[in-house]
């Protein structure tokens, strides 16, 4: 029973960022009202910046959430405004679905033999607490923000580390 719920810990989130983030782009695809699409892309982004905070990289989950899933809100307001007419049928003849039918099984066969070719028993898994270890990635330095931010603003904590006190130098 221990198992199962640390497998679940470690797994749940994944598979529900990763179900969320797949289910909200194929269901941009298939819907044909622009609102509605619109609403379905903030699921999928969202869930992609979940993702990204799971895998330790808060910096560009935070990115994501500001700039794309934040953008995409202000298309559904504008998609909101705009569009005052009811939802319309996209036209396409029978010749088209032979091409596209091709394409997708293509597509599908690129990723099957992809996948296949990975030797997922030599993979292993992702232990951060070797970055920790190592001084990257620690709680302490809040992640991945904190440093990126320090490197944006010219200053070096790395530098003349005998210090007892740790503060911040200019890196120029």
């Amino acid at each position: 029973m221990k198992e199962l719920f640390s497998w679940l810990l470690e797994y749940g989130p994944f598979a529900v960022f990763s179900l969320a983030a797949v289910g909200g782009a194929v269901a941009v695809v298939l819907t044909q009202n622009v609102v509605r699409m619109a609403f379905w892309l903030i699921i999928s982004l969202g869930a992609v910046a979940g993702l990204f905070f799971s895998l330790n990289a808060d910096f560009v989950g935070s990115a994501q959430l500001l700039i794309y899933v934040g953008g995409t809100l202000v298309l559904l307001i504008f998609g909101v405004m705009l569009t005052a007419s009811g939802p319309f049928g996209v036209k396409s003849n029978s010749g088209q679905l032979v091409p596209a039918a091709i394409a997708g099984a293509l597509l599908l066969g690129v990723i099957v033999y992809t996948a296949c070719q990975v030797k997922w028993e030599d993979t292993g898994s992702f232990d951060p607490r070797g970055a920790v270890a190592t001084g990257h990635n620690s709680p302490q330095d809040g992640n991945t923000t904190r440093p990126l931010g320090h490197s944006f603003l010219g200053a070096r904590p790395d530098k003349d580390l005998g210090r007892a006190d740790i503060t911040l130098t200019p890196g120029y």
